[in-house]
C-alpha cells in the first residue's frame, strides 16, 4: 500500500531549552512540515510512503532531502528549484508562558511552484492514499492551486483522499480559509482536524468547547461531526483533543466518527517535550490504522499512542517506533527503563 504526502517542507529553528527569542544565541535546528511528518511516520511503520514538495537546489534544500531519505520516504517525486526554504521560528513555552511561532516562508520554493511542475500520473502511480494538511493551501495562491489539482488527481484515479485542515491563523483569515477549504471537501474522504479547524475552515462550531481553559464538550464535537458528515459526506472524521492545563503538561485524547459510531479514546496526560506535529503524527497513525482494516476504536487507539508518544520527542518527526506504539496502546504508560 502506498500513501502519497504533499505540502511544504521547512526549517524549524528552536532556541535551547525554554529560552525566548531574545535570549537565543544559538538554535536546534529541525526539519519538518505537517505531511512530511506524515511521510516518515508511514515509512517507519513500514509502509511504501511518498512525499512531494519543491525543495530549492542549495546546501539546505539538499539537507531536507537527505533528511527524508534517511527515514526511508520515497522522495522520487519532488521538484527541485525555487528562492528558499522557509523558516519557522519556535519559542518553546513553559507552564503558564504559551509558545511562540514566527514565520519566514514567503517566496519559499513550494509557495511559487506551478501545478505544471508536477506529473500527477507519476506521483499517483500505484497509491492507495493521498494526504495533505491545510496549512500548505495557506501559504499562497499558487500553493492553493496545486492542492487543488492534487485532491482533483487524486480521485480521478481512485486514490482516497484525507485532508488536515490545520487552521494557522498567522496565514489566513477565517473567511479566505473557508473560500479555499470548502471546495476541497469535495474531494475529501477522511476529515481530521480540531475544534477551531473545523470552525474557522469550514465554519462549524464544537458545542461549548474552550481550548484555553481545557473544557471539552464531547456532546458538542458529536453534533458538529454530524454536521459536516450531513455537509460534506465524509466517510470519516476525527478529531485531536487537547486539553491545556499549562504550555507544560497537556491532556490528549482523540474523537472518531464513522457515519455510525462515535469512539472517544484513551487520554494521555502529557509532560511536553515538544508538541509540535502532534497532529501530524495523530493523521499518519489515522492512515496506518485504516488502511491496515482497524475497527474505529482500534485506530483511534492506535493514532492517539503515536502522537502522544510523539509529543516526547524533541524535533518535527516521530521518531517512535511500531512496537513503541502498540505497547502503549497496550497499556505500558510507566515510563519504566527498559533494560
Amino acid at each position: 500500500m502506498r500513501v502519497v504526502t504533499l505540502g511544504e517542507m521547512m526549517l524549524r529553528l528552536m532556541p535551547k531549552g525554554n529560552l525566548r527569542f531574545e535570549q537565543a544565541t544559538e538554535f536546534d535546528a529541525y526539519y519538518g512540515g505537517d505531511e512530511s511528518i506524515v511521510a516518515v511516520s508511514l515509512a517507519r511503520f513500514g509502509m511504501d510512503s511518498r512525499y512531494v514538495t519543491k525543495l530549492p537546489n542549495n546546501p539546505l534544500g539538499q539537507i531536507a532531502f537527505n533528511k527524508l531519505r534517511e527515514q526511508g520516504v520515497d522522495t522520487s517525486c519532488i521538484v527541485r528549484g525555487g528562492e528558499r526554504l522557509g523558516l519557522n521560528f519556535y519559542e518553546n513555552g513553559v507552564s503558564m508562558r504559551p509558545s511562540k511561532v514566527v514565520y519566514d516562508r514567503k517566496h519559499s520554493a513550494i509557495s511559487e511552484a506551478a501545478v505544471e511542475e508536477f506529473n500527477f500520473d507519476k506521483i499517483f502511480s500505484e497509491a492507495d492514499w493521498f494526504h495533505v494538511a491545510g496549512i500548505t493551501p495557506a501559504i499562497s495562491d499558487s500553493a492553493s492551486a496545486l492542492v487543488l489539482a492534487a485532491v482533483k488527481a487524486a480521485k480521478q484515479r481512485g486514490v482516497t483522499v484525507s485532508v488536515d485542515l490545520n487552521y494557522r491563523s498567522k496565514l489566513w483569515s477565517p473567511e479566505k480559509a473557508q473560500s479555499v477549504m470548502i471546495p476541497l471537501m469535495e474531494y475529501t474522504d477522511v476529515c481530521i482536524g480540531n475544534e477551531e479547524d473545523a470552525e474557522k475552515c469550514l465554519g462549524v462550531k464544537a458545542g461549548s468547547t474552550n481550548i484555553n481553559t481545557a473544557s471539552l464538550d464531547i456532546e458538542g464535537y458529536q453534533e458538529s461531526f454530524r454536521k459536516l458528515k450531513e455537509r460534506f459526506g465524509f466517510r470519516f472524521i476525527a478529531s485531536t483533543l487537547r486539553e491545556s492545563f499549562s504550555a507544560s503538561d497537556n491532556g490528549w485524547s482523540a474523537l472518531l466518527y464513522d457515519g455510525n459510531e462515535f469512539y472517544h479514546t484513551n487520554k494521555y496526560n502529557i509532560r511536553l517535550v515538544d508538541r509540535g506535529g502532534g497532529g501530524a503524527s495523530f493523521a499518519a497513525g489515522l492512515i496506518y490504522s485504516l488502511l491496515n482494516g482497524y475497527d474505529i476504536r482500534k485506530a483511534g487507539e492506535f493514532a492517539v499512542a503515536a502522537s502522544a508518544l510523539k509529543q516526547t520527542i524533541a524535533g518535527d518527526f516521530n521518531l517512535a517506533t511500531l512496537d513503541e506504539v502498540v505497547s502503549l496502546m497496550q497499556g505500558n504508560t510507566s515510563g519504566r527503563v527498559q533494560r
